[in-house]
């Protein structure tokens, strides 16, 4: 779970507990619309409340003028607001495009969507809420089914159906009345990494992949070694057959193998190495180690079969190159960007192949 919706989540059970008097202790401010060159792109979220802020809408005099604003509709109570931000001299920014970011008052009708939220971070949902009239909000699944709100009555009269507008991301429509609304993606994340090994290397790969968008499933049989307290995106596999959770691994995943075994490396190396290659984002291995154990992993795996092809995609040593540090930290660091930098091409990949068959 995002910082932002962990802390909402906090914020409306506060009030849904009636600590405080009633108003609104937070607003989630959402990058609605943009224009030309801007720090981040729309569907960026951040939740500010009187004293703190979580997230980030990128910085800078645009970021202090949006916690303002939502401080200033916090100690008056407005409810929602849609403002447009030029980033030119007014702000003191030189992107020169143009930011419209969405306010909302994040009070106990929130409460019920952001529960749902929580339990989906896996999967994409769509969030429909009303900035003019009646404080609307609805929430779909990714084909378009409502998972809650008045569905039928907040789409009627919309220039189109829910569909057509999911195609262009998070942006704001208006129905036939002219009334806004902020369609919002919260999209789960793509990438999916595999990690056998819960030693020093491994649990500094999780700690740098903490805030990242990615999913961890961590591996190891040693249930012990496995912190008490693990980041949002991580979920803990103890077992004693890691093989079968890497060929069974959904098509796409990244594996990275680090055991405290050479020989059960091999064994998960062999297990992902067997697995077909898929479409235009095929998985990515790494395996932890020196040129030498690579030599010695090659020669292993031909004589069990795997061919010349599959063994010249797996990369060992691992990491981005240049960075020679072997501590622990440093390692975690030069894998954490060599795995973005892998899956920024697939996503890229993924993203020319939909716009094709579209």
């Amino acid at each position: 779970m995002e910082d932002w919706l962990k802390a909402a989540l906090e914020q409306a059970g506060i009030e849904h507990a009636g600590i405080d008097d009633g108003r609104a202790r937070a607003v989630l401010v959402t990058v609605a619309i943009v224009e030309g060159s801007v720090p981040r792109e729309p569907g960026t979220k951040m939740l500010v409340d009187a004293a703190r802020q979580w997230g980030t809408v990128g910085g800078g005099h645009l970021e202090l003028r949006g916690a303002e604003v939502a401080r200033a509709m916090l100690a008056s109570g407005e409810a929602r607001r849609l403002e447009r931000f030029p980033l030119g001299p007014s702000l003191g920014q030189c992107c020169g495009g143009v930011v419209h970011l969405a306010f909302e008052a994040v009070g106990e009708e929130h409460l019920s969507q952001l529960r749902t939220l929580a339990m989906r971070r896996k999967q994409d949902s769509w969030r429909l809420v009303a900035f003019d009239g009646a404080p609307d909000l609805a929430l779909f699944d990714a084909d378009g089914k409502p998972l809650q709100g008045a569905a039928a009555s907040l789409l009627a009269g919309a220039r189109a159906g829910l569909d057509a507008h999911t195609r262009a991301g998070t942006h704001v429509l208006r129905d036939l009345e002219g009334r806004r609304w902020l369609l919002d993606k919260i999209e789960a994340p793509r990438a999916h990494l595999m990690l056998f090994g819960a030693g020093h290397v491994g649990a500094a790969i999780v700690r740098a992949l903490a805030d990242l968008p990615c999913r961890v499933t961590w591996v190891d049989e040693r249930d012990d070694m496995f912190p008490a307290a693990l980041p949002h995106n991580v979920t803990v596999e103890a077992t004693d057959m890691p093989e079968a959770l890497a060929a069974n691994a959904a098509p796409g995943t990244s594996f990275l193998v680090m055991t405290h075994s050479h020989a059960l490396d091999q064994r998960v190396a062999e297990a992902i190495l067997k697995r077909p290659s898929f479409g235009p984002s095929p998985d990515w291995f790494g395996l932890i180690g020196s040129n030498t154990k690579r030599k010695q992993f090659e020669h292993r795996l031909r004589e069990r079969g795997i061919p010349d092809a599959r063994l010249d995609a797996m990369v060992c040593p691992i990491g981005v190159p240049g960075i020679e540090g072997k501590q622990p930290a440093v390692i975690a660091i030069a894998v954490a960007a060599q795995l973005l930098m892998v899956w920024e091409a697939q996503g890229a990949c993924q993203a020319e192949t939909h716009s094709e068959r579209s």
